[in-house]
């Protein structure tokens, strides 16, 4: 396995192994969306598009099986979101009717968060400005290798003059809870839903 700086042509992969990643544990969320590029329109696509120097892949002889996305400035990257990345997300997926939330399937909670993006805490970016997604196929997952590419995001977000990155784990995914205590990382929030881990970058 190699780790590489991301390229335009590895958009595709993105939504991919975005998508394959994307259920409460980690796995493959393909079958719950009709559309399967909604997770990727929220949580890796824009990386690779706003932030490329800040998205790396890892690539095996059967392509590339992972990623690992950051942004250097959490509140600038969100207004660039809404400035260049949103608006035609909008148009191309309608707001969910409120009335019929109950009854939301997974392609409208997504087209939810597309219309209402979820912003960070300023407490949290204030201490901790930068953050990242990280996602590996199974077939990539063990072996050093997620610690290997979340070196590879640190040392580049340190060398931008980041102070503190921090990153969220779905609380049904504890196999890579268990992964960032185990290197040492801050938990830094909890509830039924949610980690949030941060590391400083002195």
């Amino acid at each position: 396995m190699i780790i590489r700086g991301y390229r335009p042509e590895d958009l595709r992969d993105l939504y991919r192994i975005c998508v394959q990643t994307g259920n409460g544990s980690g796995g493959d969320a393909t079958a719950l969306y009709r559309d399967p590029d909604l997770l990727g329109h929220i949580f890796a696509a824009p990386y690779g598009v706003l932030e490329p120097a800040l998205a790396f892949v890892a690539e095996d002889q059967a392509g590339v099986g992972g990623y690992c996305l950051g942004a250097l400035d959490t509140r600038a990257f969100e207004r660039r979101l809404e400035a260049d990345w949103w608006p035609s997300l909008r148009l191309r997926y309608p707001e969910p009717d409120p009335a019929d939330r109950d009854r939301w399937t997974a392609d409208e909670l997504a087209a939810y968060s597309i219309h209402h993006p979820w912003l960070i805490d300023e407490d949290l970016v204030a201490i901790y400005p930068s953050h990242l997604h990280i996602d590996l196929l199974p077939r990539l997952q063990g072996g050093g290798n997620g610690r290997r590419l979340m070196a590879e995001q640190l040392a580049a977000l340190r060398e931008g003059g980041s102070t503190g990155v921090h990153w969220h784990v779905n609380a049904e995914n504890q196999r890579a809870v268990g992964f960032y205590r185990h290197l040492g990382f801050t938990d830094l929030y909890a509830d039924r839903t949610r980690y949030i881990f941060g590391t400083k970058l002195p």
